[in-house]
């Protein structure tokens, strides 16, 4: 199976908030084997956390993991999410901005009356 059929098959188990379910899948897709016995909830909700696919479960996972003592785990996970379109656009036309103000060009001069003005008030 490819990845990507995997991904999505594992995604739809994991919408399912079935922690025997995934354990089941995962053993099923040769990526666990019978005798491996994680804590399945939390590494279900961690899965949850960690899947972009699962992006509206995303607030369900952070409140299991910081309410079963997870609150490193839900940290790390929150810190990895991309922001959003509309964030990043916000961010890049702030970027952009101040980019194009430091790249601008100054004449010679300016620019020595300046250092000049910088040491004078330094007196």
């Amino acid at each position: 199976m490819a990845y990507p059929e995997f991904r999505q098959q594992l995604d739809s188990v994991l919408r399912t908030k079935n922690p025997e379910a995934v354990r089941q899948f995962l053993i099923a897709q040769g990526q666990w084997s019978e005798e491996d016995q994680p804590d399945m909830e939390r590494a279900m909700w961690m899965m949850i956390a960690g899947s972009p696919s699962l992006r509206d479960l995303h607030s369900e996972a952070q409140v299991w993991l910081v309410s079963h003592g997870y609150q490193n785990e839900a940290e790390v996970i929150r810190g990895q999410e991309k922001p959003s379109a509309k964030q990043r656009g916000a961010s890049r036309k702030g970027q952009g901005q101040q980019s194009m103000r430091s790249s601008k060009p100054v004449p010679r001069s300016q620019a020595v009356s300046r250092r000049q003005n910088a040491v004078d008030n330094r007196n």
